[in-house]
């Protein structure tokens, strides 16, 4: 190495290097690590230096020559990387290692505008004194490497356009926390403020980008999902469209349902004209979906719902297919096709499905999720009606279309619309479930919108976190958790924006939550359970019952303190029944765990004070997120001992947690034999979550003759878990053949926008 080498400084000029310093900071960043070598980290940065280096580029060289050691044998680097990266990266943001005072930090963020000012106008001085004790700048030095990397692409406040950095990561949690609480009586804030840092900053709670992101900042719309749905009618159309264009610029991922749009050839005006059917209306959603980035954060991305009995149905369902033109395709969005048990029961007996325009049966689309027994007595009435236009489709192909199409783009999801009422926190009658979300957990009711100002139409919005499991060291600790989450996140819906009127009714009225769960691969390999063979279904009945009781516990106690949600006399809560009562009665043949809590004191307390949240779980796909945490991905099994995870900041290597003592104790996705195992464990989630789950089907060609998965396999798990009372599927994964043992490329979720 030429010790005479001339840098570059981050003013302009030029000195000599000093590799003393470089070695400085390198062995500062490896203190207390276990198998890293700082001679061999500069020795992968001493060959790629050259004359004129800058020194942000040197930095930079040592942080890439960190992160290219990490391996399962060396987890340890990922750690290295991160020290380095955020040395780095505090260096950007304030011209030094060492953070600003707390005040000073805000007072000049503010002044920018980079700050919400009511920051300043909320708390004193004093206040602001005594929230900088709380910090522990410390915490920074826990993350991975793939977490600080994301935190600098998506969560650090930023300009976007120049680079520039503001704040580092122990700001973010504090201020998030001192943002939610802010309008808590000022003799208990503070406290809730250090607790809520304390639970984030250390991992315990994980929050969504649109939170980590915007809560702090002059935006103020935070919701990570947002359901819209379409009416058959030009202006209801329209004010859809109008919808999803402010939302999507406003970070959140989209559900869109559709599925009252006439079918083509429909009459118009009393046969005036024909109607063109519903694949122009779906390209002017997608052209809305994708007009604007979300907050310049990720890009827009949408999924769409129709029902399996739309006179169109067999056209919409390759509509994301790569074969076909562009005349009858619309390929960038996501879809989710409706489902029942009618249409399951015709599938099993070998019979047919006839398909309808929604328009030309009156009452079938609203019962098809308000009641079940009436939809299947109308379904039938029209079947034999011969002046009702019609087609009939043999059962087994049109399912057989929907899991090739399924199969094919891995994108075509699966929702289950009488398990999403009939084990719901809403009456049906009332406020019916009609779509879920782009990721497939939400379950809230909404209502059509005929224009972008509508007081009668309803936007569901849903606001997410998630506990993280694999830091629990017993299930009591949910108890403080639960009542955190639910009061910061409640607090979420009176401090954020509302750009459409029908989205701030609902929200205030349902106030809505979705907390779900990440790290739940690494929370299994502690118990030394597995996912495929059963040994993880008492476990995990016992952690989820766990989580719904206190996060209703928490909820109630809040409506207690605070009154109430407005809608509550519209769930099913209001009447006394709990998710205890309405679940998928064959999970009981999969677990006989006893229930461990005292559910009928909870009946009685919820029905003398009412919740303050209509909904209080879903389990969401947390891609991100689980990275900031350094946790295993929501409820997903690992696809290697290191995931390889392609982003804009390019490769982000992470071992999963505590390789070095668990990691014969982890069951690898392709290792699975098949989805029984896993279904079933969803299913028992199920049963306590009173929203959805994103639930993934994943198959590996080479288990199969001819290297293809038959289509028997592919309609034996959808039964499976339609059986077992899932009200979604995700995601279809087909293995690839790429060498993924333990490395696996992977982008996420659909356009980014569930990544909470």
């Amino acid at each position: 190495m030429n010790k005479s080498l001339m840098v570059t400084k981050r003013d302009g000029t030029q000195e000599q290097i000093n590799l003393d310093k470089i070695h400085r900071v390198i062995t500062w960043a490896a203190e207390g690590l276990d198998n890293v070598s700082v001679s061999q980290v500069e020795l992968r940065s001493h060959i790629q230096f050259y004359e004129g280096i800058r020194t942000s580029d040197i930095h930079e060289t040592i942080i890439k020559a960190a992160a290219d050691l990490i391996s399962k044998d060396t987890p340890d680097y990922q750690f290295l990387a991160a020290r380095l990266a955020i040395f780095h990266l505090r260096k950007k943001a304030y011209g030094h290692f060492d953070p600003p005072r707390l005040y000073d930090h805000v007072k000049k963020l503010v002044r920018m505008g980079k700050y919400d000012h009511a920051l300043l106008d909320d708390y004193t001085r004093e206040e602001w004194d005594t929230m900088d004790g709380f910090i522990d700048h410390w915490r920074d030095m826990t993350f991975s490497y793939a977490a600080v990397k994301q935190l600098e692409g998506k969560y650090l406040v930023q300009n976007r356009v120049t680079g520039e950095i503001y704040e580092s990561a122990q700001f973010l949690y504090l201020l998030v926390a001192a943002s939610l609480f802010s309008k808590y009586p000022k003799e208990t804030r503070l406290d809730y403020v250090k607790r809520f840092y304390d639970a984030t900053s250390t991992f315990k709670i994980s929050l969504p980008t649109p939170i980590m992101a915007g809560v702090r900042t002059p935006t103020r719309q935070f919701s990570s999902c947002v359901l819209i749905e379409c009416d058959d009618s030009l202006d209801s159309i329209n004010a859809t469209a109008s919808a999803i264009v402010k939302y999507v610029s406003q970070r959140a991922g989209i559900g869109i349902n559709a599925g009252a749009i006439r079918a083509l050839g429909s009459e118009i005006r009393g046969g005036e004209a024909f109607h063109t059917g519903c694949i122009p209306f779906y390209k002017y959603f997608q052209t809305a979906v994708k007009s604007c980035s979300q907050g310049g954060v990720r890009g827009g991305a949408a999924t769409l719902y129709y029902p399996i009995w739309h006179l169109e149905a067999e056209s919409l369902l390759v509509l994301k297919n790569n074969r076909g033109v562009e005349d009858n395709r619309v390929r960038h969005m996501d879809y989710g096709v409706q489902l029942n048990k009618l249409m399951y029961q015709r599938l099993i007996k070998g019979g047919d499905i006839t398909l309808f325009s929604p328009s030309d049966v009156p009452g079938l689309y609203e019962t098809f999720f308000a009641d079940q027994d009436k939809f299947e007595e109308l379904y039938v009435q029209y079947e034999q009606d011969l002046s009702i236009r019609k087609r009939t489709v043999k059962a087994v192909e049109l399912f057989s279309l929907l899991m090739q199409e399924r199969a094919s783009t891995g994108r075509i999801y699966i929702h289950n619309v009488d398990h999403c009422n009939t084990h719901s926190p809403f009456d049906p009658k009332v406020a019916p479930v009609r779509q879920s979300n782009l990721c497939l957990e939400i379950a809230l009711p909404t209502k059509p919108l005929n224009n972008i100002n509508d007081e009668e139409g309803e936007i569901a919005l849903c606001t997410l976190s998630a506990f993280n499991l694999g830091k629990l060291d017993n299930l009591d600790e949910l108890d403080n958790l639960a009542d955190l989450a639910v009061r910061a996140l409640d607090a979420l819906l009176d401090y954020q924006d509302y750009p459409v009127i029908a989205a701030k009714r609902s929200s205030l009225a349902r106030r809505s939550l979705g907390i779900g769960v990440i790290n739940y691969a690494y929370y299994l390999a502690k118990h030394g359970v597995r996912y495929s063979d059963g040994s993880a279904n008492d476990l995990t009945h016992r952690t989820f019952e766990a989580i719904q009781y206190y996060l209703l516990k928490a909820s109630m106690n809040l409506a207690k303190e605070q009154g109430a949600c407005e809608y509550f006399h519209e769930t099913t809560y209001a009447q006394g029944i709990l998710p205890i009562d309405t679940y998928k009665k064959d999970i009981d043949s999969l677990t006989s765990e006893p229930l461990h809590y005292d559910w009928e004191s909870l009946r009685r307390d919820i029905k003398e004070f009412g919740l303050r949240n209509s909904t209080l779980t879903a389990l969401m796909p947390s891609e991100t997120s689980s990275q900031i945490s350094n946790a295993t991905n929501g409820i997903e099994p690992p696809r290697g001992h290191v995931s390889v995870k392609a982003s804009k900041d390019g490769i982000l290597k992470q071992v999963v947690p505590d390789y070095e003592n668990l990691g014969e104790n982890y069951e690898l996705l392709w290792d699975i034999p098949g989805n029984d195992g896993y279904l079933h464990l969803v299913g028992i989630m199920q049963k306590f979550v009173d929203q959805a789950i994103s639930a993934n089907t994943n198959y590996d060609p080479k288990r199969f003759e001819d290297g293809k998965v038959p289509m028997k396999v592919l309609l034996k798990d959808l039964l499976t878990a339609y059986k077992y009372g899932l009200k979604t599927l995700y995601y279809q994964n087909t293995r690839d053949g790429a060498e993924d043992s333990q490395e696996d490329l992977d982008d996420g979720c659909a356009g980014g926008a569930c990544k909470i």
